[in-house]
């Protein structure tokens, strides 16, 4: 039964859960356009694409988002009620301190919950839609975008560098357009200036130069080579800008990708390439290592009486020299053999490790929820400080380390340092035992993040330490 203590705390804590939520969602959005704007501005997307974009960096934000929202609302919860007195009342009413926080415990399970739910079934459709929209967004070129000094190479099969670029954004001065077809022979044109412009349909860029050379060479790897240097005071060349159309990439492009799957997707993934590896194994143990299935078979044993200690003692001295170049070379070769196959084995090993993280992250980032509000709820009720100012500077604290932890984790799991387990997992290991802290000091009324407790500590150690100063002086 729900009573109305419980339906006090929950609406002290929706308030700023919500808030929170959208202010930390907004922090993290706006962060990821401060990476990303130099490829955004300037393509000419409209604006449905760009709410489309919004709206999938918004829903790829929310597993981040949700953890740091529920450390600063409980923080704050608690502080509002320990610095109002409520708190103190609901203890001498003789309500422990676990009984305060049941709610807000079942609350933020049921958080854990939608988090999982929203991590698995909507972040990698999210993922996918945002990825391949990011995708198409970067690699859809302007209209031209040359820098004055510096070689453009985004038109495939073209280099183009220009010493100076008017004010019209279409005359170019002292330009070098250098030609790569990837044969022996270089192609270049060199113009003093040049006109841009593009066709009615935007298909292609028109270049039309004036006052330069046309150098060429025609030739074979085994013939001679003709130069061909061509002088003109007009000259005109067209670029395919096909590639510069904004294209709707399929989903299929990214569909593999671990951050793209669900939980199930991820395990299935996991089984087939845990097999792949097995298989990769077996059949290299088969083809280079035919002796290994005879290690357990007691081939040590000549007969009933004598063992051997050394394979000398089974190869006459005679045959001992051909046999041992003949064991070097077949090792040889199996280690050649073995080291060209090792790149294709550590790649599946690397997928393998980035499903785990996939798989692993689903859940530890939900229940990171649980872990942060462990932390949040006991430390509010020890500041005793609502508002906004000091529970966000303790909430920035607690998540800077437990975002890093996170990130740590994963560096040291895809640099296979730890296991996917260990790795993934790392940041909750670390940061319950310090909320099961706080939630033992809590309860006994600490003054853990008073500063007059620790002012008072100080004033009665400098007697002490000036005892023990004189009492140095007198020896």
């Amino acid at each position: 039964m729900i009573k109305k203590l419980d339906k006090l705390i929950v609406k002290a804590f929706v308030g700023p859960f919500i808030a929170t939520l959208f202010i930390t969602s907004f922090v993290l959005v706006l962060q990821f356009f401060w990476l990303y704007i130099d490829d955004i501005v300037g393509k000419g997307i409209d604006i449905l694409t760009i709410l489309k974009f919004v709206m999938y960096v918004a829903a790829t934000v929310v597993p981040l988002a949700l953890p740091l929202a529920v450390l600063l609302s409980s923080i704050m919860t608690f502080g509002n009620l320990g610095e109002t007195f409520e708190l103190v009342a609901i203890k001498s009413a003789g309500i422990p301190l676990l009984r305060f926080m049941r709610p807000l415990f079942v609350t933020t399970m049921f958080i854990c919950g939608v988090a999982f739910m929203f991590n698995n079934y909507i972040i990698p459709v999210c993922n996918l839609r945002f990825n391949r929209l990011k995708y198409d967004i970067i690699n859809k070129k302007p209209a031209f975008d040359l820098k004055e000094g510096s070689f453009y190479t985004s038109i495939p099969g073209y280099a183009i560098k220009v010493g100076k670029k008017e004010k019209d954004d279409s005359t170019v001065t002292n330009v070098v357009i250098y030609e790569k077809d990837y044969n022996l022979q270089d192609n270049f044109i060199v113009a003093e200036k040049g006109v841009i412009t593009l066709s009615p349909d935007k298909r292609f860029m028109i270049f039309k130069f004036k006052n330069g050379w046309r150098y060429q060479e025609r030739g074979s790897r085994g013939g001679g080579t003709e130069y061909i240097r061509l002088g003109f005071k007009e000259f005109q060349k067209s670029f395919d800008m096909s590639s510069f159309m904004f294209n709707n990439t399929s989903d299929s492009a990214f569909k593999n990708n671990w951050q793209m799957l669900s939980v199930r997707q991820l395990s299935i993934s996991i089984d087939s390439v845990n097999k792949m590896i097995d298989h990769q194994r077996k059949i290299t143990a088969m083809n280079y290592l035919p002796f290994a299935k005879y290690v357990d078979s007691g081939w040590a044993k000549v007969d009933s009486v004598k063992k051997v200690k050394s394979i000398k003692d089974i190869i006459p001295d005679s045959a001992w020299t051909s046999t041992n170049d003949r064991l070097v070379s077949q090792a040889t070769g199996i280690k050649s053999t073995i080291e060209s196959m090792l790149p294709a084995y550590d790649d599946k090993r690397k997928e393998l490790r980035y499903y785990k993280i996939g798989w692993h992250q689903k859940y530890s980032m939900s229940l990171a929820c649980l872990v942060l509000f462990l932390i949040g709820a006991p430390l509010g009720s020890i500041i005793r400080k609502g508002g906004i100012g000091t529970p966000l500077v303790f909430a920035v604290i607690f998540f800077v380390v437990f975002f890093l932890l996170n990130n740590f984790g994963q560096k040291f799991v895809k640099e296979d340092v730890l296991s996917p387990f260990v790795g993934m997992w790392m940041a909750t290991f670390i940061l319950v035992p310090i909320g099961v802290f706080l939630t033992y000091k809590a309860m006994r009324d600490s003054q853990l993040f008073n500063k007059e407790f620790y002012h008072r500590i100080l004033k009665n150690i400098g007697p002490y330490l000036e005892k023990l100063r004189r009492g140095k002086k007198e020896a």
